[in-house]
């Protein structure tokens, strides 16, 4: 029996948060360009969103590029900007009932990526099936500074009091206020960290890390991350026997 056969398909994560890590390694190992990793790399996006959205998943959030990435070689920036414009195919997202999101610092992005992605964001935003985010010049430090900012100014113009101020009210104000906390976060390509990715939000999350690197992350790998997620219990500061 193989690993998608076994998945209890009453026990899928309702958010799955991937780190998708090792392009330039795996285009490296075949003597190619970075930018082919990348390519590659799109390619893998369209498979696991598919079956992603198959399987029942309701928020798939990937964190396609950093606020730190803006210190990669210009070449590679720009092939990446590039690549962006080109995979955003609205015909998978109708084909599959998928909305699109993006969240992150996107003023920094060209203005013509930014267009094609807000105009994918309103073409989608009546499909009714999973969600698929991008995390597109995001960071956890950024996005938890963002916030910080919007509520000293509230508390600056008296709409809010600092004693109102708690996780939910923190929540509100992050860029991620629309979705669930992740319930399972991979990451591919053999790093064991988070790389400021969705640090708040993942405080309870399953972490899953694996070896591969995400060009080769195909079906069975994703099988094989919601299978070991299952096999988790999730206590969130319970007891077991508190949970059954």
């Amino acid at each position: 029996m193989d690993n998608k056969e076994q998945i209890d398909i009453n026990r899928i994560p309702e958010h799955v948060a991937i780190i998708m890590d090792g392009n330039g390694r795996w285009a490296k190992l075949r003597n190619k360009e970075r930018s082919y990793g990348h390519q590659v790399g799109a390619e893998t996006v369209h498979v696991i969103t598919e079956e992603a959205a198959r399987l029942g998943i309701k928020f798939l959030t990937l964190y396609t590029f950093s606020t730190e990435n803006w210190n990669r070689p210009t070449d590679e920036i720009a092939a990446l900007m590039s690549l962006l414009i080109d995979s955003v195919e609205e015909e998978t997202f109708m084909k599959n009932n998928i909305s699109f999101r993006i969240i992150g610092d996107i003023e920094k992005l060209p203005a013509s990526v930014r267009e094609r992605l807000q105009q994918c964001v309103s073409h989608t935003a009546n499909n009714t099936g999973m969600c698929l985010v991008l995390a597109l010049s995001y960071s956890s430090r950024w996005e938890l500074t963002d916030a910080m900012k919007k509520i000293a100014a509230q508390v600056q113009k008296g709409e809010l009091k600092p004693e109102d101020i708690d996780c939910d009210c923190i929540n509100r104000h992050l860029s991620t206020h629309f979705m669930p906390d992740p319930d399972l976060l991979i990451r591919t390509g053999g790093e064991i960290r988070l790389s400021n990715y969705l640090l708040w939000q993942s405080a309870y999350s399953e972490l899953y890390f694996c070896d591969t690197f995400w060009p080769d992350f195909r079906k069975e790998e994703f099988h094989k991350a919601i299978l070991d997620y299952q096999q988790r219990e999730r206590r969130f500061g319970k007891t077991s026997e508190q949970i059954s």
